[in-house]
């Protein structure tokens, strides 16, 4: 009885359940205690017993990734000759480090050239120091003896690629006293001897270079384009080197390997292959090309030799220069691109002197797109033009589609040449036809067979000023860009110049002045592939082609890729009498050099004359497109400071006609093998 009322005790029952609870506790905070005594214990034990131990085995497992620069694809013309192709080389590099001083780096840079002069085989001039501390990039400008911030830091500089047997066993031998150096393998860009389609296809410099942020080029500052890249590569600097780099780069390869503490190699290394680049083949042939450079040399020469020199027309004594470029009407394949003078691109592989960047400098660019230079000292460039000149008389077909095409006169509508035409104010403003010729009555196609520029001033240039007015600059444009003109031609060439529109610009000219002159081209200045793409849009009868430079991508290995298709890019319909006007009056013009040429063909001459220097000179300018009935090629060539058109670019083109001819057939039968008489270079 005593048993039972005990268990059924409140009290005592609330005491037993209270021990139990503290029991528990108890237990849960002694196996907290115990778990975290013992991973007190093991942390201590890894700490300071086993860390030695520990970090050896971590160090074992390091892997150290070394990017491998992958190999540049080539370059062949349409044929598969190879233009520019990779080689091996070992070059030199400079390592910059915090404990370099200046009179150290100098000091090596002093020793290195008298190695290089020493120990040199290459036909190039030798660097000298003042160059070698530039290629460093530490700072220092020893030819002004002053000090600037480098333009990057830590990454190797490449001071010169190429090194002979000789040098690099000098350098290895002193590899202790010539501190900072390395020689390292690399594949390097090589050129073809003959000097083909120089600027076209451009040329490499270091990727250090090309990203610097005041020199460098905005593809390469953007770091979403050149993940991977190495700064001792090089990559494409201008042309299609430059146009095509993505295709021609590849992608890096990749060598893996186990390292310890030491940075020691401890284990197998693992080499993934570089993806090597795309082979580039060009719309470029190189036969025609020769034929093209040979060509506009040939004629320079000629033009200033004393045979030309009593004769007003084709002597031109100051022409040293001289850009054609020859498109194929159907396709827009640019089969010949030459900007001359050129120079031997091999001159960049190895590192390039001061000396010889300053002797190129004027022509590096390609000047059928761009602004390029002659061949004289700098102090005298001045007092020339460059390759951007007026576009002259050869605008005067696409004048007279204007005016037709707006109505401001028919097929057969006469016009009386007088010789002199006035405008303007009280006619004060006076302008004449090429030694002040009169040609009487003549229709809008004799205005183009005889280069009226009366004609044009006053049945187009000024009759759409006076009824248009302010409007009509941009009618004026709005035909010259369905043309190709004063618009970039879509060929993609970087630095490509859209050309200068002056009837636009030239605010010092009244507009009725501008739109005057602009109607025989002394208002517009165009590239020669500007006016390329407009011979063959005239050939076209109003289609726009875009120029293709390059014919297919295949892989190094020549597997296909892609190939390039034709594009129209704008059309504009106009009425078959129009055209017909138009190529009844190009069908007639007086040009030379085209005795016994087979075909029938559609051409205009021009001779734009600009002020330059203080003097007036005159450009010759030149267009054309041949077979007349079933048109294939479209050429034009401008000889700055050369005169006529129809005595020293017309005899240029002609040479162009028959290598394409002889290669591929105007009429679409081969000839055979175009000849290359290599005439000495004067």
């Amino acid at each position: 009885m005593r048993k039972s009322m005990s268990t059924d005790d409140p009290q005592q029952h609330e005491k037993n359940k209270r021990r139990h609870f503290t029991v528990r506790i108890n237990l849960l905070f002694f196996c907290t205690f115990f778990l975290f005594s013992v991973l007190i214990v093991r942390l201590a034990i890894l700490q300071f017993v086993e860390g030695k131990e520990l970090k050896a085995e971590e160090a074992m497992n390091t892997k150290r990734d070394t990017p491998i620069a992958p190999i540049r694809g080539n370059i062949f013309d349409s044929k598969g000759y190879p233009l520019a192709f990779t080689s091996s080389t070992q070059s030199l590099y400079f390592r910059m480090e915090t404990d370099q001083k200046k009179e150290e780096v100098i000091a090596l840079a002093h020793r290195l050239e008298e190695l290089f002069k020493l120990y040199n085989e290459s036909p190039k001039s030798n660097l000298t120091a003042a160059d070698i501390i530039k290629e460093m990039d530490v700072g220092y400008d020893l030819e002004k003896n002053s000090t600037t911030s480098p333009s990057y830091s830590f990454v190797p500089r490449r001071i010169k690629s190429g090194l002979s047997e000789k040098e690099i066993a000098y350098i290895l031998e002193h590899r202790d006293e010539m501190k900072w150096l390395e020689i390292m393998e690399e594949s390097i860009r090589t050129y073809d001897n003959e000097r083909i389609a120089v600027q076209l296809i451009g040329y490499m410099r270091p990727f250090s270079r090309a990203r610097e942020p005041k020199n460098g080029l905005d593809f390469y500052k953007n770091k979403d384009n050149t993940t991977g890249y190495l700064d001792t590569e090089d990559v494409g600097y201008d042309g299609i080197e430059l146009m095509y780099q993505e295709e021609l780069r590849g992608k890096n390869g990749m060598k893996t390997y186990p390292v310890n503490a030491s940075q020691k190699i401890i284990g197998k290394v693992s080499i993934e292959a570089p993806k090597k680049g795309n082979n580039l083949f060009l719309t470029i042939d190189k036969d025609i090309q020769q034929v093209t450079e040979q060509a506009i040399i040939d004629q320079l020469a000629q033009a200033k030799s004393p045979a030309a020199r009593n004769n007003r027309y084709g002597y031109a004594p100051y022409a040293k220069a001289g850009y054609a470029v020859a498109m194929e009407v159907d396709t827009g394949r640019v089969v010949t691109m030459a900007s001359m003078p050129d120079y031997d691109p091999n001159v960049w592989s190895g590192g390039i002197s001061t000396q010889e960047y300053n002797d190129i400098q004027p022509f590096i660019n390609n000047g059928t797109i761009t602004t390029a230079y002659p061949d004289y000292p700098e102090n005298e460039l001045k007092n020339h033009p460059t390759s951007i000149v007026y576009v002259g008389s050869i605008i005067k077909p696409l004048s007279v589609l204007v005016g037709l095409n707006e109505g401001l006169f028919g097929v057969n509508t006469p016009y009386n040449d007088t010789g002199v035409f006035t405008y303007g104010k009280d006619n004060n403003s006076k302008l004449t036809n090429s030694d002040r010729k009169a040609y009487g009555p003549i229709n809008a196609a004799e205005a183009i067979e005889h280069s009226s520029n009366t004609f044009m001033s006053a049945m187009i240039g000024n009759a759409l000023y006076m009824r248009s007015g302010a409007k009509s600059v941009d009618i004026w444009e709005s035909y010259l860009n369905k043309f190709g003109l004063g618009v970039l031609t879509g060929s993609g060439l970087p630095r490509e110049y859209a050309g200068g529109s002056e009837f636009k610009t030239n605010t010092k000219e009244t507009l009725q002045s501008r739109m005057v002159f602009a109607s025989w081209g002394q208002n517009e200045k165009y590239t020669t592939l500007q006016m390329a793409q407009y011979a063959a849009t005239l050939a076209n009868r109003g289609k726009k082609m875009k120029p293709i430079l390059v014919d297919k991508i295949e892989t190094y290995d020549f597997k296909p890729v892609t190939q390039i298709q034709p594009e129209v890019l704008e059309e504009t319909t106009f009425p078959k009498a129009y055209w017909d006007t138009i190529i009844k009056g190009m069908e007639k013009v007086n040009v030379q050099g085209f005795d016994g040429f087979p075909y029938k063909f559609a051409r205009k001459t021009g001779t734009s004359t600009q002020s330059v220097g203080g003097k007036m000179i005159d450009n010759a300018v030149f267009v054309a497109y041949a077979p007349l009935d079933k048109p294939k090629l479209a050429v034009a060539v401008v000889v700055p400071e050369g005169g006529f058109g129809a005595w020293n670019a017309a005899p240029i083109a002609r040479k162009m006609f028959d290598a394409y001819d002889q290669v591929y057939g105007l009429d679409g039968v081969p000839k055979g093998k175009p000849t290359n008489t290599n005439t000495p270079t004067p």
